[in-house]
């Protein structure tokens, strides 16, 4: 099979799945790993066929691994989308929005995609301590999360003011600098080793 336009999106799968799968070979916490996915990558006639065989080679269970695509992408063409998504939720993985609340979407078909997860954009974090609008929007994409069942994750949470914002209103999990920067492959094996230690202990 050849994998032209999306070959980044299946070399960047392939290489997450086989890391995933050392550190679940290896004993450590189970830690889903996310991918981002472009419009080209998704629309492309061997993208489902190349993550199922992915999925295959690397032996990682599909619940570990979470694709992460935009309302602008899903939005292109929803029907198409709506199968795409339904594929791939049958294979058994995560299915993530991300950046919610930028693009052009219908909430109709946000009932019918098979989402586990809405990331709500960072543009609506930054002020929802102190901006009443943001905090609205932000307060009302959690509420909705949950009534759907999907989990919300806040991104780009980089002051505590932020955090007890969220916290405060259940948002199930938070990104930013609050928490780590990004950090290498190797970095990160060695918090999960320090975190199965200390449980140990």
């Amino acid at each position: 099979m050849r994998w032209s336009l999306c070959g980044d999106a299946h070399r960047r799968c392939r290489s997450l799945a086989k890391t995933a799968q050392a550190w679940l070979d290896a004993g450590l916490p189970a830690v889903p790993v996310a991918v981002n996915i472009s419009a080209l990558e998704f629309r492309h006639k061997d993208f489902l066929a190349g993550v199922a065989l992915i999925l295959k080679k690397t032996g990682l269970a599909p619940s570990y691994l979470e694709l992460d695509l935009t309302e602008s992408i899903l939005m292109q063409d929803a029907e198409s989308s709506a199968s795409a998504l339904q594929t791939l939720e049958a294979m058994g993985l995560r299915l993530a929005i991300d950046d919610f609340g930028t693009g052009y979407s219908s909430l109709s078909y946000l009932k019918r995609f098979p989402i586990d997860t809405l990331k709500i954009d960072q543009s609506f974090v930054r002020d929802i301590a102190s901006d009443s609008d943001d905090g609205a929007i932000v307060s009302a994409v959690i509420g909705m999360g949950k009534n759907l069942k999907q989990r919300v994750i806040a991104r780009g949470v980089e002051t505590q003011a932020q955090l007890d914002f969220l916290q405060a209103r259940q948002c199930d999990e938070g990104q930013g600098f609050l928490f780590s920067h990004p950090l290498p492959a190797i970095d990160f094996e060695r918090l999960l080793v320090a975190g199965k230690e200390a449980n140990a202990g």
